[in-house]
């Protein structure tokens, strides 16, 4: 590997040259299955025919014009995902990050607009929202933020899964016009909580005028089960973001909004050069096609609780495990002490993993993924903690 790139990565000892499915090759011709794809962007796996030829066929019409023109591609991808979520309104960027900060935005704008002169946001603990200047602020991890000081301001935490704290702030602070969440936490150990959490949260947001923004892009585009994972409540937040598995690999985010939210940007309010470009919106116009017409939610719902299943007899009164925990084909197992060299150990077996959290490792494999490649994940893993164990 060159030493020409910025050293922002411990990159681990491998370059990958193709892929096909739920499977990696290197460019020495080792095969690996990939049970992250790409940090749960690649849900229809590597080298998707229907998205390697959407872009493809873009790529010969039209690849970029400015936002300052009208973009078909991106009404059509717009009108899609609010088909889907039945949100209002959809503005398109380039990652997570930049979504985040368009509800960041979106929330202060909001706020200001309601005479609140020092608009603040609730955040969780735990949580990650990007590393962007204001969404690192957002994010509940100081290990993230430190260096980076000063912070952004505007931002008050509280603990995830925790109503209570919730209806605390809610009395002592009037400067609040918006929390910001994800449905499940993923960097933050695939951290899911109660029931009834979210419909809480969205009942403290109605009573307080808040709007109840959700950071869905981890969890969207079918990973939990659900489009997205809020709707495996009866809820529905005033603002949401997508990224990730939303273009398969091509980058794209957007931020969606609903009712009194989507009207809050107005011409100037916001803006992105690369945002919504024909060539993303085509890829992702594919992606959302091929998730459809695969069934590939229910897919997700069906095959999570395999593997759970799977992993609960696999690893059953490990006393190594304190918890496996998950939705869909978002499954974190936690064990009582630090473990990221099982990511290494992983590797040297042909199989692509991920730690969070120092002691959880998350899987988080493409929803294309055969009964059989589950199987094998399951089998892979659980060999791994049960040497990792042994090791102890």
């Amino acid at each position: 590997m060159t030493d020409s790139l910025m050293s922002t990565y411990n990159r681990l000892p491998v370059t990958f040259d193709h892929g096909a499915g739920a499977w990696l090759w290197d460019n020495h011709g080792r095969k690996y299955l990939d049970a992250l794809s790409g940090v749960a962007v690649c849900g229809l796996g590597h080298a998707h025919p229907a998205v390697t030829e959407a872009i493809c066929t873009q790529a010969g019409r039209l690849v970029h014009t400015s936002n300052h023109y009208g973009v078909a591609r991106q009404e059509e991808l717009a009108a899609e995902l609010i088909r889907l979520s039945g949100m209002d309104k959809v503005f398109f960027c380039n990652s997570g990050a930049e979504a985040n900060e368009a509800a960041i935005k979106l929330a202060r704008l909001y706020g200001h607009q309601k005479g609140i002169q020092l608009p603040t946001i609730v955040v969780a603990e735990d949580s990650f929202h990007g590393r962007t200047l204001a969404t690192l602020t957002a994010t509940g991890n100081r290990r993230i933020q430190a260096g980076f000081e000063p912070l952004v301001q505007g931002f008050v935490r509280v603990a995830f899964n925790d109503l209570d704290a919730l209806r605390t702030v809610a009395r002592n602070n009037h400067n609040i016009v918006a929390v910001l969440i994800e449905p499940i936490q993923g960097e933050g150990g695939v951290n899911v909580p109660d029931e009834h959490y979210l419909s809480g949260v969205r009942a403290l947001c109605d009573e307080y005028g808040w709007l109840m923004m959700l950071d869905e892009i981890q969890t969207g585009m079918c990973r939990t089960g659900k489009w997205f994972a809020f709707q495996h409540s009866d809820i529905k937040p005033d603002v949401m973001t997508l990224a990730k598995g939303l273009g398969n690999g091509v980058p794209i985010g957007a931020c969606l909004a609903l009712g009194e939210a989507a009207q809050t940007f107005k011409p100037g309010s916001h803006a992105t050069t690369f945002g919504g470009n024909p060539l993303a919106c085509s890829a992702a116009l594919a992606v959302i096609h091929c998730l459809e017409q695969g069934h590939l939610a229910e897919r997700a719902a069906v095959l999570g609780e395999h593997m759970l299943n799977g992993f609960a007899r696999a690893l059953a009164g490990h006393q190594q495990v304190r918890a496996i925990r998950g939705k869909g084909l978002m499954i974190g197992i936690e064990l009582y002490r630090p473990c990221a060299e099982l990511v290494g150990q992983a590797l040297s077996q042909g199989l692509l993993i991920n730690v969070t959290a120092e002691r959880v490792v998350r899987l988080l494999p493409p929803l294309i993924l055969t009964d059989g490649e589950a199987d094998q994940i399951i089998e892979g893993v659980s060999t791994l903690i049960h040497a990792f164990a042994k090791a102890a």
